[in-house]
């Protein structure tokens, strides 16, 4: 088994949801991380809490970030490397969800969905390069079923996480000669924040935030010479087949 404990992790949109969960399950196995969020209030709040949490000897830093600038992540990198000194694992969870048909959906909405969850994955990656490529590391991306499933209503979803899929596959094929894995994560209906939901007894039968966390351990821990690049991941038993 590869041994993770003492590598640092810089996780986008890592304050809530998923890459609060991945945060988590990483800090159990004493990996340091960097969680990112638009908020430095809400990113520090985080970093707190997965602290006050830890039993591992494993540090948090909350980072002010914003996914859609390439500047801040070059900043949040930066951060990252004054606080741990190197980076082996990025993660862009990162994501927004705008739904609507093409009638309804503006130009805004649009543009803010492509920004945040498909050149928001390309600038974590490309601000990170260096940095991975000294590791010879790993970079995760969050994409989604909607990565390869359409569905009417999401235009914009569906081309940002269409986009990351395949954007996350070229970069596979592109780093792996400078010894750096890449892999896509497409989960189904997970039991976070997103889209303005809240989190309740209702999602039981959702994917847990802990269960992404202990997919990304998996992959961390996995044998260097195997790479699993894509993966889809559902709830075992979704409320329509329990009719």
């Amino acid at each position: 088994m590869n041994t993770i404990n003492g590598k640092v992790a810089l996780i986008t949109g890592g304050t809530k949801g998923i890459g609060f969960g991945i945060a988590e399950a990483l800090m159990q196995k004493g990996v340091h991380v960097a969680v990112t969020g638009r908020n430095e209030e809400t990113a520090q709040t985080a970093a707190t809490k997965l602290n006050d949490n830890s039993n591992s000897g494993a540090k948090a830093i909350g980072v002010e970030a914003d996914v859609r600038s390439l500047a801040s992540q070059e900043s949040a990198m930066r951060a990252t490397m004054a606080e741990f000194g190197k980076i082996d694992v990025v993660i862009a969870n990162a994501g927004i969800g705008h739904f609507g048909s093409v009638e309804s959906l503006t130009s805004t909405q649009w543009q803010e969905t492509i920004d945040t969850n498909l050149t928001g994955a390309f600038y974590t990656l490309k601000a990170n390069l260096d940095a991975l490529k000294e590791s010879k590391g790993y970079y995760i991306t969050i994409s989604s079923l909607a990565g390869t499933n359409f569905f009417a209503g999401g235009s914009a979803y569906n081309a940002s996480k269409f986009g990351l899929t395949g954007f996350t596959q070229a970069a596979m094929l592109d780093l792996r000669k400078h010894g750096i894995k890449v892999s896509t994560i497409m989960p189904g209906s997970v039991a976070t924040y997103f889209n303005d939901h809240i989190p309740n007894d209702q999602d039981s039968w959702k994917i847990q935030i802990e269960d992404i966390g202990k997919l990304v351990v998996d992959l961390l821990e996995m044998h260097p010479r195997t790479l699993p690049s894509k993966i889809e991941v559902r709830p075992s038993i979704p409320p329509s087949a329990m009719k």
